[in-house]
């Protein structure tokens, strides 16, 4: 994951902020403005999930219009998707599991990537593969932070951003682990604020979301793990 970075010293995704937000676009409309208040409370890499038919024209906006964001597509299950969400603008790729066909899509695509994992086999055969970055997912389900205790000790070299079931009260717990680098989560974009355009809102719960970092370990101004 050493594709360039917006407005950052990061060199991966990972170190961007402690909680990437994940975001479900119905109408892209509301894209700019949502992506414009999550900057502005410090979260600027932004996962917009392939789940809506509005979803392209969102990672099309946000490239296009609000420059101090990293939009990514989320959900990315084929080839295909990492054709379709590259070719609007996407900055990085996020997917819930990974196949050989897709990791070589994803490869090929020129940015950076978090293929999904579930199990210990899943996260040494990516690094088999050169592959140190991953999503864990869904985190709560498949284990939470004991899973991820687990494997910083044979598995150092492997770092994860856990996903799914993740809130403001446990996303600490998760940071302060060695080989978590940040968190997916979806509290600080609640479905009723979205559809009010509530954006001052939705700026104060990703302004909260940015300062769990500083709960887990120490971080610059620009959200980069130190």
């Amino acid at each position: 994951m050493t594709s360039p970075l917006p407005s950052s010293s990061a060199a991966s995704v990972l170190d961007l902020a402690p909680v990437v937000p994940v975001v479900v676009v119905s109408d892209a409309a509301d894209a700019v403005p949502l992506a414009r208040a999550l900057v502005a409370g410090g979260l600027p890499a932004i996962e917009v999930t392939l789940r809506t038919p509005a979803a392209l024209d969102a990672i099309r906006a946000i490239a296009a219009e609000v420059p101090r964001a990293l939009v990514g597509a989320g959900t990315v299950i084929t080839p295909e998707q990492v054709a379709a969400g590259t070719a609007a603008g996407a900055g990085f790729l996020v997917s819930p599991g990974w196949t050989e066909a897709l990791l070589v899509a994803m490869r090929g695509a020129g940015v950076p990537f978090l293929p999904g994992v579930s199990t210990t086999s899943e996260v040494v055969a990516l690094l088999e593969r050169g592959v140190r970055e991953m999503k864990f997912f869904p985190a709560q389900a498949a284990g939470g932070t004991a899973f991820l205790k687990s494997l910083a000790a044979p598995l150092p070299q492997a770092r994860f951003c856990p996903t799914g079931g993740i809130g403001p009260t446990t996303a600490p717990e998760y940071l302060a682990l060695p080989n978590v680098g940040c968190v997916g989560g979806s509290w600080m974009v609640p479905a009723d604020a979205v559809a009010a355009g509530d954006w001052t809102r939705i700026e104060e719960l990703a302004r909260g979301a940015a300062a769990l970092g500083g709960r887990a370990g120490v971080r610059d101004a620009e959200g980069t793990c130190r």
